[in-house]
């Protein structure tokens, strides 16, 4: 029997239910591939079904602001995702009328969309023969044909993609690609697979050989850079002093009180108040400590610490992305990462921030 034949069939009694599969409208399942990469099914659910509330259809994202986009993506992180998204719904509105193309070759110029999402898309929709390889595809084919090499390196992802193209149902690729997605997610899953319950268990080598916990074999990542920041929170009356953040880069276009990074070996104070004074024209004093958390990107650590302060207002430096915002209209901005767990402490604890001072 073919893996695809049992793959089908396992997967028409076990597939997850999932608030995208609902229908085959690529539209939906771009924007929830575009959710899922880096982020856990379960978180996605409701940030899928809240988006959708708000931007239905494919014609409803394309003519949205970038800001408000950004406010319902808040919380999945990556935010060049949401802004790729948005680019390609718009190319999409503009060049192919509002419908999704349904050529690889078309599909892959969009704006964020890779090999993945693009065999995911073709493949689900439009039911076309592409496969759609991510981690967990990779991880159930390195075990299924005992593949000992290191799975991120480009020799192995192809060798890989060729096995997932002989494979692949005839019939029912999108099916036999959300298979492999569930297979991978529910029990081909990363350190102690659940061999047991697995439909493909007498097809698969890794266990054959009792390698299938040693494999996928894989590079280890570099463990991110930790940095150590401080931030000044300056308020006048209802207004507090804002920086937003350049238009490309990490956390591109958000919004946070400024804040500087502090090295080792520097007087903490002493190098923020300056470069504060330089970046934001208003020379402040650290007084209480307000809250202080860690951050984490795939490659540097923030370690945040946000003061209260204070100071004589100055001018602003012109042509400097700081402005002092009304309190009122922190919802309409999109905070950057730890800025808004700092925005969300302030507006919760106010009463007694202010009894404090």
């Amino acid at each position: 029997m073919r893996i695809a034949d049992i793959l089908l069939t396992w997967y028409k009694e076990c597939k997850r239910d999932l608030p995208w599969r609902k229908d085959k409208d690529p539209y939906k399942i771009w924007v929830s591939e575009v959710m899922l990469q880096q982020t856990r099914v379960e978180v996605v659910k409701s940030y899928f079904e809240r988006w959708m509330e708000r931007f239905p259809t494919l014609e409803s994202l394309a003519g949205a602001r970038e800001e408000e986009v950004i406010q319902y993506w808040q919380g999945l992180g990556y935010y060049s995702r949401a802004r790729n998204l948005l680019e390609g719904v718009r190319e999409v509105s503009v060049s192919y009328g509002g419908q999704v193309p349904e050529t690889k070759e078309e599909v892959v110029k969009l704006a964020g969309v890779g090999d993945y999402t693009a065999g995911a898309i073709l493949s689900i929709a439009y039911n076309k023969q592409e496969p759609a390889i991510d981690g967990n595809v990779l991880r159930v084919f390195s075990r299924l044909y005992c593949i000992d090499g290191d799975i991120s390196s480009p020799v192995v992802k192809k060798q890989i993609r060729e096995l997932v193209e002989r494979e692949i149902s005839f019939d029912y690729p999108g099916d036999f690609n959300q298979a492999l997605m569930d297979l991978g997610a529910t029990i081909c899953i990363p350190k102690v697979p659940r061999c047991p319950i697995c439909p493909l268990q007498k097809q698969c080598l890794g266990k054959e050989k009792g390698l299938q916990q040693q494999l996928p074999v894989k590079k280890k990542k570099t463990p991110p850079l930790p940095v150590r920041l401080v931030a000044g929170v300056l308020q006048q009356g209802e207004f507090f002093l804002l920086r937003q953040r350049p238009a490309k880069g990490l956390l591109a276009g958000m919004w946070e009180f400024p804040a500087v990074e502090i090295q080792a070996e520097e007087d903490a104070i002493a190098v923020f108040r300056q470069i504060f004074l330089c970046e934001t024209g208003q020379e402040v004093e650290l007084q209480s400590l307000l809250f202080k958390c860690t951050h984490t990107f795939s490659h540097r650590k923030w370690d945040i610490s946000f003061y209260h302060c204070t100071g004589s207002p100055g001018n602003i430096p012109t042509g400097s992305r700081i402005s002092w915002v009304n309190k009122r209209d922190w919802g309409k901005l999109s905070f950057a990462g730890p800025h808004r767990k700092m925005a969300d402490f302030f507006v919760e604890n106010r009463k007694k921030i202010l009894q404090n001072r």
